[in-house]
């Protein structure tokens, strides 16, 4: 009975020691205060090595609830500037399990956070009034410019959910929540580190533990370098003032975005610090969606800028060739149908459609693929036509490093057995043929189709970032060729087309004495007033830009979406714009475009 019972104490006593942590843990909580260390977050850097997102100071008053001692509330809630009532919820949320997973009464909490030099400086004179609160200090970002605020993304405190899925975060802290910020979180972030301070028997802090032997320290963030070019990205924001649209330009050679511009826009400073959720609730309200990154997550359709993809598939198939001639007499007409079309001679070849942009050519040409007798069926023809499509890119996305990018639309045969009971033919589906119907693509789909025939016939995945700090290679499908399954020969007709259009076609405002240019126009129709649409790169045989300009309600690509886009390519590849550029910037930035109910 005696072993039994020293057996027994010798268990238990082996279980509260050393299996058991509580006690151990208590007893340091008494005499130990592990501060947590923020590290500083990476910064982000444009293609020309000038800083875009940088580091300000911040702080986080944080408290340990069991340390709260004779508090003086209200003297307290009046040195922060808060109100009683906003004291007692925040205390309620910090100490609520379901709000706060991580809580315990032993360790730090974050009462406020992201707090300015000014806001907590009384708090420092007085913090020793105030048992159990402490000040640490972090960064918040800063905005070296006022642009690219969809592209960067933001920071916002973590939610519970995110709290649960990384034992990285706890209550207080901060995660990427758009953009460049999310994509890349935990390249940027960094690593915490941890500061233990002596206590005494009344828990005011004595200095290091072991003078710092045991501390932790902070990780810093990795730095990011994106393709941007800064300037050309304020450019395009100030050329979209008063519309609703996006410009998206690509590096065909490297797939590298240049810029990104998605409008109505806003400045990316208004969604830093503590002001964030009341900022993000007043673009939230606003009708025109300025939070919406519409270069990833609209889905329009391409309208004429699609007849490129059209023609490289009847090239490649043999439906067509360059002598190939279709009529078009005011549009395609047969069997009842007409789609209509502008003025110019008829018959004619390929090249003179692509540069004139006919409607009658395409829809001939994609009226005979989907009826051609090797096919067998409209269902397999159909398919083949799709293949195509997707794998230049349309129908899924892309995979550019940035959360939240859309597919758009390129329907197959089962979509239209479903709508027509399985009765339907090239007349049925002929809006395909000009990029209209059911087809929608991004505006970063469209770009990629121009650098796609830049490249004559191959792109790589479009990507925001060129290079992360200490990392030697970025993701493969950022390095990687995808070629298309077509041949170079009929990229090169295209591209000629492409160039015949700004020679003398409805691209002509594109045309620069210093580079040749390559354009194709889109006037999409809509609802309301059709989108002005553009889609050229430049130079034609050394290409360093690809550009999709779309302006919602904005009328004939010519409008709107060419000059835009020639003056894009003039900045880009010249470092500057002329004078007589700049004067047109000033006009075109200006045009106040009236968007009516219907366009919303």
């Amino acid at each position: 009975m005696v072993i039994t019972v020293v057996l027994i104490y010798l268990i238990r006593l082996f279980q509260i020691q050393i299996l058991d942590t509580r006690y151990r843990n208590s007893a340091d909580n008494n005499a130990l205060y592990y501060r947590t260390v923020y590290p500083t977050r990476g910064v982000i850097y444009d293609r020309k090595g000038r800083m875009i997102v940088g580091n300000q100071p911040s702080f986080d008053v944080m408290v340990v609830t069991r340390n709260i001692k004779d508090l003086d509330t209200l003297a307290f809630c009046s040195t922060l500037d808060i109100t009683r009532d906003f004291f007692d919820s925040r205390m309620a949320d910090i100490r609520n399990l379901r709000k706060n997973p991580g809580y315990s009464s032993y360790t730090e909490q974050v009462f406020m956070a992201q707090l300015s030099f000014n806001e907590v400086s009384d708090l420092r004179e007085n913090l020793y009034r105030f048992n159990g609160f402490s000040i640490n200090q972090r960064q918040q970002r800063k905005y070296n410019y006022e642009a690219a605020a969809h592209l960067l993304g933001d920071l916002g405190e973590v939610s519970k959910t995110e709290i649960e899925n990384d034992g990285w975060y706890t209550q207080g802290d901060v995660i990427g929540k758009q953009g460049v910020e999310k994509y890349y979180e935990t390249q940027l972030r960094g690593e915490k580190g941890t500061e233990i301070l002596l206590k005494d028997a009344y828990g005011r802090i004595q200095g290091s533990y072991y003078d710092g032997e045991f501390d932790k320290a902070a990780v810093p963030g990795r730095n990011l370098s994106l393709g941007l070019d800064i300037e050309l990205q304020m450019l395009g924001e100030k050329l979209m003032q008063h519309k609703i649209g996006s410009i998206v330009a690509i590096e065909p050679k490297t797939g590298e975005i240049l810029c990104m511009v998605s409008a109505p826009s806003f400045n990316p400073s208004e969604l830093s610090g503590r002001q964030r959720s009341e900022h993000y609730q007043e673009l939230a309200a606003r009708h025109d969606k300025p939070l919406l990154n519409r270069t990833i997550q609209g889905t329009y359709p391409p309208g004429s800028t699609f007849k490129t993809s059209q023609a490289l598939t009847f090239l490649q198939e043999g439906i067509i060739d360059t002598r190939t001639q279709y009529p078009c007499t005011g549009g395609f007409v047969f069997r009842g149908l007409r789609v209509g079309c502008h003025a110019h001679s008829s018959p004619l070849s390929l090249n003179f459609a692509i540069a004139t942009s006919c409607n009658g050519y395409f829809c001939w040409g994609y009226y005979y693929m989907i009826g051609a007798y090797k096919y067998g069926t409209p269902q397999k023809a159909l398919t083949v036509w799709k293949d195509y499509m997707v794998d230049m890119g349309f129908g899924y996305a892309l995979g550019v490093d940035l959360p939240g990018e859309a597919r758009g639309m390129i329907p197959n045969s089962d979509y239209y057995d479903r709508h027509y009971n399985k009765s339907w033919n090239g007349l049925t589906t002929i809006s395909n043929a000009i990029g209209q119907g059911e087809v929608t693509l991004t505006p970063l789909q469209i770009a990629n189709l121009g650098a796609t025939i830049a490249n004559r016939g191959y792109y790589i995945t479009p990507h925001v970032v060129r290079s992360v700090e200490g990392v030697d290679s970025l993701d493969s499908a950022y390095v990687t060729r995808h070629y298309v399954n077509v041949d170079k020969k009929n990229y090169e007709i295209v591209v000629k087309g492409m160039r015949q259009s700004v020679i003398d076609g409805t691209c002509r405002s594109a045309d620069n004495d210093n580079y040749l240019v390559c354009g194709k126009t889109g006037t999409a129709q809509n609802r309301g007033k059709d989108h002005s649409v553009f889609m050229g790169f430049a130079p034609m045989d050394d290409p360093q830009i690809a550009i999709a300009v779309y302006v919602e309600n904005g009328g004939f690509g010519a409008t709107y979406g060419v000059p835009i886009g020639a003056l894009m390519m003039e900045q880009y590849i010249t470092g500057g714009l002329s004078e007589e550029s700049k004067e047109k910037v000033e006009l075109y930035s200006n045009r106040v475009i009236d968007y009516g109910e219907e366009e919303r």
